[in-house]
């Protein structure tokens, strides 16, 4: 290794990758954090609820400093057809604490992260992309951006969803189409004063919005809407291996959320003010690619570290939960000189540990159970409408027991399938698989190495 090589070198300054950065800084180290944007978060249009328990972890002032947006104490969950929705909502100030979740803008947080991990003495550079890695002697040495070199000890890959780097590097496979989604997000500017009155929010509190159903036209996936302080971030995400089965596009899903009679006059008059795609995670624990490797380790989104259950969405939490314990195991790395996977494998195992892979690994089913189940977005927003109609419509007819009206809606879908999809759908949230084993088969998949391609698989 040559002397003047960085302790270490993070690509990408996202959640995962500023939080590193911030970490090790903290602990000494020489550490420089790369982002292909002109600034952090620049090109980051993902996001827009963040689950703080993990950053209070290393921003103790996280709520009076960052750049937060409201505290969601409102979820809504909505089924809907072309004229209706089914909507659950619960509210409640109980959400705040230590299970707060804000609504943020992804540009100025990252800005924010980043700029933590320039006050803790790490070296952010902006506006440069890595096009390589560097491999010696069947290790990663440092990267490659245009014609220079940058040596390291450790390069932490926080590159987003599909981390070509390490796709180039042969690090890991070839991604799975049904493992990641297309999305396309508006931001609307209303005003804080509409926001706050057309959602039925105090200041400063907000609302969080899922939707299944007509908005995709059938396609695997969903809308979403979070309240900022004085705009909404609205769009559409649906599975890539899913894109053929209709002619509609993710741009006319955004657009047939946007006109459906319950959204629509939330946002009239608004100014459009952003609007950007984006690939997110969908593959759940099955999507985790190996993380640790000799001189790397994949962080983030780069991970595979993604979570959506249907009612929740997540991956910042992991992200920075994933970004604070890679910190750690190359800060006890750096004090043995050895930064082998062998070395390094204490960030697998501590992944494991904590909430990061014990919580995919919960919920591991889940996708499956949707890609499965399409009448989760076709007949089942149907069933809620017909079911909500015979309960609320006063005609004058002769009233009939629920239990009834009920029936009739389930009718066109067949109790039995009924039954049979909500039992797996009560599984696959509810964790019925194994755990433990699924943890136990991630000690190996997340720690082995191969003799493929620089000592790397």
């Amino acid at each position: 290794m040559a002397e003047d090589a960085f302790d270490a070198i993070i690509v990408g300054a996202g959640p995962a990758g500023s939080t590193a950065a911030t970490v090790l800084a903290r602990a000494g180290l020489d550490v420089v954090l790369i982002d292909r944007g002109v600034s952090a978060g620049s090109k980051n249009l993902s996001g827009g609820r963040l689950y703080t328990h993990a950053l209070g972890k290393v921003f103790p002032d996280f709520a009076t400093e960052a750049p937060l947006e409201r505290l969601i104490t409102k979820e809504r969950i909505s089924l809907l057809t072309q004229e209706s929705a089914s909507t659950v909502e619960f509210g409640s100030g109980k959400l705040g604490g230590k299970s707060a979740s804000y609504s943020v803008l992804r540009a100025p947080f990252d800005q924010w992260l980043a700029d933590q991990a320039e006050a803790a003495g790490a070296s952010v550079i902006t506006g440069i992309r890595v096009d390589d890695l560097l491999l010696r002697d069947g290790r990663v040495a440092g990267v490659v951006a245009g014609e220079e070199e940058m040596s390291a000890k450790i390069v932490l890959l926080a590159d987003g969803a599909i981390s070509l780097l390490a796709r180039r590097a042969g690090l890991i496979g070839e991604p799975n189409p049904h493992h990641y989604a297309v999305g396309a997000k508006e931001v609307i500017q209303l005003g804080e004063d509409v926001v706050s009155q057309r959602f039925g929010l105090a200041a400063g509190e907000g609302c969080a919005w899922v939707f299944d159903g007509d908005c995709t036209d059938g396609h695997i996936g969903g809308g979403f809407l979070y309240t900022n302080r004085d705009t909404v971030s609205l769009g559409i995400v649906t599975t890539i291996g899913d894109l053929g089965y209709s002619d509609v596009r993710v741009p006319e899903m955004v657009e047939r959320l946007k006109r459906h009679p319950v959204v629509a006059p939330l946002i009239a008059g608004g100014t459009l003010v952003e609007y950007g795609g984006h690939l997110a995670l969908e593959g759940g624990y099955d999507a985790v690619p190996q993380l640790v490797h000799e001189g790397a380790l994949l962080l983030g989104d780069a991970a595979g570290l993604g979570l959506n259950t249907g009612y929740t969405i997540r991956g910042m939490d992991l992200a920075i939960e994933s970004g604070r314990i890679a910190a750690e195991t190359v800060i006890a790395a750096h004090g043995r000189n050895d930064f082998s996977a062998a070395s390094l494998a204490e960030y697998a195992d501590r992944l494991k540990e904590s909430f990061v892979l014990t919580d995919l690994a919960f919920y591991r089913r889940f996708p499956k159970f949707l890609e499965d189940t399409r009448g989760m977005f076709t007949d089942y927003p149907k069933l809620a409408e017909d079911a909500m109609l015979s309960l609320f419509s006063v005609d004058g007819s002769k009233p009939e027991p629920i239990t009834r009206s009920l029936r009739t809606a389930a009718r066109p879908i067949g109790f039995g399938r009924l039954v049979r999809d909500l039992w797996r759908g009560l599984g696959a949230i509810n964790g019925r698989a194994s755990v433990a084993g699924a943890l136990g088969g991630a000690a190996i998949r997340v720690r082995g190495t191969a003799n493929r391609k620089g000592g790397t698989r």
